[in-house]
């Protein structure tokens, strides 16, 4: 069954995020179109939703002077996925910490922007995730971390805090699932997350 999946293509690792949708949609028997989103207009044609990192400030401000904003919370409260990575959970959240951030408050979390450290306090996890087998090797760049969750499930800890929440069909994570070949946190957000509205293949059967 064919999907189009969108993403936001502002700021952040899009080519990365589209390849990792790619092979998420392929381990689940699907196939898929990408696009890059960058102006208004798009989101509401897409069935997947990913938000990549980059600044969270500038992110949120162009989300909104660009129009995109209103249509990927339209998205979400249609129970469309959305995977909000790094500084796009920043963006998502319902508190980021930071009075310069439009937070879209997708996620009832709040987050602490760069707790593991700058660029140069980069490293490489295996984090165990919930609904995943095995640990996933998760990479953090300046990563946030999440400070309190109120209705969202924590779906891993990182020395003994939140770096992955799920909110219905929303799911956020501290880290860049897109910068690995393992896309099972893709395929986490966007084919087996029950309270989202994603085409099954039993429903064109």
């Amino acid at each position: 069954m064919s999907l189009t999946a969108g993403v936001v293509a502002v700021q952040g690792d899009v080519e990365e995020h589209a390849a990792a949708i790619e092979r998420a949609a392929t381990a689940h028997g699907h196939e898929v179109t990408v696009h890059e989103i960058r102006d208004a207009g798009v989101v509401p044609d897409c069935d997947l939703l990913a938000m990549p990192g980059g600044e969270s400030t500038t992110i949120s401000r162009l989300l909104h002077s660009d129009g995109i904003a209103p249509e990927i919370e339209a998205h979400v409260a249609a129970g469309k996925p959305l995977l909000a990575t790094c500084a796009g959970l920043i963006v998502a959240s319902s508190d980021a910490g930071d009075d310069r951030v439009d937070e879209l408050g997708l996620l009832d979390a709040s987050v602490e922007r760069n707790a593991f450290g700058r660029q140069k306090d980069s490293f490489e996890a295996p984090l165990e995730v919930s609904g995943l087998e095995d640990p996933y090797p998760a990479v953090f760049i300046r990563a946030p971390a999440i400070d309190s969750v109120g209705d969202a499930e924590v779906l891993a800890t990182w020395d003994g805090r939140p770096v992955a929440v799920r909110d219905g069909p929303v799911v956020g994570t501290a880290f860049h699932p897109e910068l690995t070949p393992d896309s099972r946190i893709h395929g986490l957000a966007f084919f087996e997350n029950e309270a989202a509205a994603v085409p099954r293949l039993e429903e064109s059967a």
